[in-house]
């Protein structure tokens, strides 16, 4: 593949001795209008990597937090069109900051496989996460994607042997993201000593960048993790910081505000990392 946004901005904040900072959002939450004005916004607050998540009604690895913020952007009417859509508005505001769409395979599928990549990759899309497709179904998506252009990011988790990772970094492109522990997104990081350690021995097998996700609430969190791994994410907190914005459900002038302040502390948290 040709050097891709999300290379140059891991060799960026590489250059810089810190961790990226990688937030994620649920497109569509909790209506189009304010999520334009989140995503918008969440460069010039500290994002260096966005995920923007693909809402979808089974969302078997998420906790409750982006569950809601699914649900929600759903009932507004979100569609995986539609956040194909908030890319490509975004993309005429910010060229540079790397997006990755994340969620689950079916709406993919029923999108229309050679659609949603062809259409991902006009619009500037940079990579995918789908949670529920494993490496023996790379023909399905995966190396669809690898030839469009697309960086394809796996997840390993602390279950993840040697000989189990070996197969899951196969095709695996643009950065790794590590599961900091068994269960799904929001629960508690229960031994930090650990992740490093996990860090480490995933670089041992691969040059490709390791992000850590799951259960990052705080700029203290960001900074712990920070010190062994190349990306930081954040998910559950940020969409946490939406729900508690709304006003009987619906957004307020405080909503985009909300999420961006919180990105602010966090990266700032990240960055103080190796300092």
């Amino acid at each position: 593949m040709a050097v891709t946004r999300i290379d140059r901005r891991f060799e960026k904040t590489r250059a810089e001795n810190r961790p990226a900072f990688v937030s994620f959002v649920m497109a569509g939450d909790p209506d189009e209008t304010t999520a334009d004005a989140i995503l918008a916004g969440l460069p010039a607050a500290g994002a260096d990597v966005i995920e923007l998540g693909m809402p979808f009604s089974d969302p078997m690895a998420d906790g409750v937090a982006i569950q809601l913020a699914g649900q929600r952007a759903l009932k507004s009417g979100m569609t995986l069109a539609k956040t194909l859509a908030m890319v490509e508005r975004f993309r005429k505001i910010d060229d540079e900051t790397p997006i990755v769409l994340m969620g689950y395979y079916n709406p993919i599928y029923i999108f229309g496989v050679d659609a949603f990549l062809a259409e991902a990759a006009r619009i500037g899309v940079d990579g995918l996460i789908v949670v529920d497709l494993p490496a023996e179904e790379d023909d399905e998506l995966c190396l669809p994607a690898l030839k469009a252009g697309l960086n394809f990011i796996r997840l390993t988790t602390p279950t993840t042997d040697d000989a189990r990772l070996e197969t899951v970094l196969g095709n695996s492109s643009g950065f790794v993201y590590y599961v900091s522990m068994t269960g799904i997104t929001g629960a508690e990081i229960k031994n930090r000593a650990a992740v490093g350690e996990a860090v480490n021995r995933i670089k041992s097998h691969t040059s490709l960048p390791v992000a850590v996700g799951f259960g990052i609430k705080t700029a203290e969190d960001a900074q712990l993790i920070g010190r062994d791994a190349d990306g930081v994410v954040v998910g559950s907190a940020l969409v946490t910081a939406v729900e508690q914005s709304l006003d009987a459900g619906r957004s307020t002038p405080k909503t985009a505000e909300a999420v961006h302040n919180l990105v602010r502390t966090l990266s700032q948290g990240a960055r103080a990392a190796r300092s």
